[in-house]
């Protein structure tokens, strides 16, 4: 090869970069240690019921942090036993029954409301908003007496009462993501398709509520965690039916009383509690982040 063709050939290539050390960051490391501590703290709980759910009752509480040996293990006797003893499988349908109902009705109805109060500016609108904000912050225990009367009188003990009972303490939050991400939405998307022809019910149907998707993905996981783990107003509304009592009251039933507790059987069934809520939030968690970022953007 000839020196006229070499030459280009080396005045292209290019010199190699010099390798960077990166120095060691004290606090991403500090960081990375106390991220490592809280997600410790924050499994231990589950480790802690996994492990006792396949040991013998007596041995929980005499070694409650021991793993199962030859002698403890006792495989899986306690979940056959909470079976049995809890009427576990009538408590898992009106758990999915209840928190499904009531996750669609909130992720249906919120999300006319926010749009409603969004695009209609006015007084009322804006009291209402500030309504839906405020009951965010007043606590359960504040409204829980009354919420109980008021079930009684209005025959609202029952599974399809307390999903009503559930879309008026769950709008507050809902209401308020879906009114963010709302607000985000150019109204030009709108225009043109009332221009196109759409009615409010089809604009609002096949153009806004598809947008709203992730928040409303995220609408569904934050109520569905809610009321699946839900124990207080179960208990308060339709505790006393034993034939609509959900997974934690039928949990808290096993602790028994007078000593006479099968924390074995209380393990496994706290297991079995988890596991559907778990996989749920699994397959949905990348939705989370999107959805409050979009809602929590514009309050």
């Amino acid at each position: 090869m000839s020196t006229a063709v070499i030459e280009p050939l080396q005045a292209t290539t290019k010199p190699a970069m010099p390798r960077v050390s990166r120095k060691s960051n004290p606090g991403r490391t500090a960081l990375t240690v106390l991220l490592t501590l809280l997600a410790i703290l924050y499994l231990f709980p589950l480790a802690f019921i996994l492990i006792n759910s396949f040991k013998g009752k007596f041995f929980i509480s005499s070694n409650p942090f021991s793993l199962p040996t030859g002698e403890t293990f006792v495989g899986f006797d306690n979940y056959v036993t909470g079976l049995q003893l809890s009427g576990f499988a009538r408590a898992i349908f009106w758990s999915f029954f209840i928190t499904v109902c009531s996750v669609v009705v909130i992720v249906f109805f919120c999300a006319m409301t926010a749009y409603y109060i969004t695009r209609v500016k006015n007084r009322w609108t804006a009291l209402l908003y500030y309504m839906f904000a405020f009951s965010m912050i007043a606590p359960f225990q504040m409204v829980m007496f009354p919420t109980v009367r008021i079930a009684d009188t209005l025959n609202l003990d029952n599974p399809w009462g307390i999903v009503v009972l559930y879309l008026g303490f769950g709008s507050g939050l809902s209401v308020f993501l879906y009114s963010g991400f709302v607000k985000s939405i150019p109204m030009e998307i709108e225009e043109a398709a009332l221009i196109d022809g759409c009615s409010p019910l089809q604009n609002y149907f096949r153009v806004v509520l598809p947008l709203l998707k992730p928040t409303a993905i995220t609408v569904a996981i934050l109520n569905a965690m809610w009321v699946w783990n839900d124990y207080l107003l179960p208990y308060l509304v339709i505790g006393q039916n034993e034939n609509y009592r959900t997974i934690p009251i039928v949990i808290q039933n096993l602790v028994g009383s007078n000593g006479n507790r099968d924390m074995g059987a209380q393990m496994a069934m706290l297991v079995l509690a988890i596991i559907p809520i778990v996989i749920f939030y699994l397959s949905a968690q990348k939705y989370i982040i999107e959805g409050v970022a979009a809602g929590a953007v514009k309050g």
